[in-house]
């Protein structure tokens, strides 16, 4: 059976604002006391793990013959030619704080590719969007990544993620190499609104390594589709398997590989 791509993201983009709009309404009465530590400053809450049970019942009526890689585990994938990978809630951290951005996430995928990508961002009530070959969205407008060439000039966008043993070095690497050479450093606590922004134009380039699938998918394929360019660190353009990604505008990506690939050795 071949997809309608285009129709069946209208529908995703659909249930991503549903989604989103539980997340807003439940942030009224959020209460921090029903946070769960999953490890040493990786939250999650029943706000993540009901937004995750809504996104599987309504993308599973939409297209039975789909698995699912879901972060908090309540679906899972064996196999189907299709796979959903979500991110119920990208930005626990920030949600719990009550500060944005924070994201829906949802991928379609089949066992090579990517095929479409939403990302509901809540708190600017902005829906991106992208279907393969379909071009990038946002709320109706054409997503164009930007044309900054110069990495005097780039605005970058990083992250500090929660597993610090494994990251520190990648992170102390990455701010010693761009602090004071680009235009600047910004870290959002969403991998997912971050990719978007570079898909929009609000940043040049992003790079993160040790993320999960969940937290890249649906928004790599928007940057794609925008125009931009996608790999792991090591240059590979199949990275749908991956979790250290560069993401940029296209003209920056030779930059951002050559400094990660004389990053001292990632600690797994």
């Amino acid at each position: 059976m071949e997809l309608d791509l285009q129709q069946l993201t209208t529908e995703v983009c659909r249930i991503a604002t549903e989604a989103g709009n539980f997340l807003r309404k439940e942030r009224r009465s959020f209460s921090r006391e029903r946070v769960v530590e999953k490890h040493a400053h990786d939250y999650v809450s029943y706000v993540d793990k009901e937004s995750e049970r809504l996104l599987v019942a309504q993308l599973s009526a939409l297209l039975p013959e789909a698995g699912f890689i879901a972060e908090e585990g309540s679906a899972v994938y064996k196999n189907e030619p299709y796979c959903w990978v979500i991110d119920p809630l990208d930005g626990t951290t920030n949600y719990i704080h009550d500060n944005a951005p924070y994201c829906v996430s949802i991928a379609l995928r089949s066992c090579t590719e990517l095929l479409l990508g939403v990302v509901y961002e809540v708190c600017r009530d902005e829906c991106f969007y992208a279907w393969k070959g379909g071009k990038a969205w946002m709320n109706g407008d054409e997503l164009h990544v930007s044309k900054i060439e110069n990495i005097e000039e780039a605005f970058v966008i990083t992250e500090l993620p929660y597993n610090h043993r494994q990251y520190k070095r990648t992170a102390e690497y990455l701010l010693k190499q761009l602090y004071g050479v680009v235009g600047g450093i910004r870290m959002n606590g969403s991998a997912a609104s971050a990719l978007c922004y570079v898909a929009a134009g609000r940043f040049d380039a992003w790079a993160e390594a040790f993320i999960g699938k969940w937290d890249y998918s649906a928004a790599a394929l928007i940057v794609l589709e925008a125009g931009g360019k996608v790999t792991d660190f090591f240059g590979s353009e199949y990275f749908i398997e991956g979790h250290h990604i560069i993401a940029t505008n296209g003209p920056l990506h030779p930059v951002f590989q050559r400094l990660l690939k004389e990053m001292p050795p990632l600690e797994m």
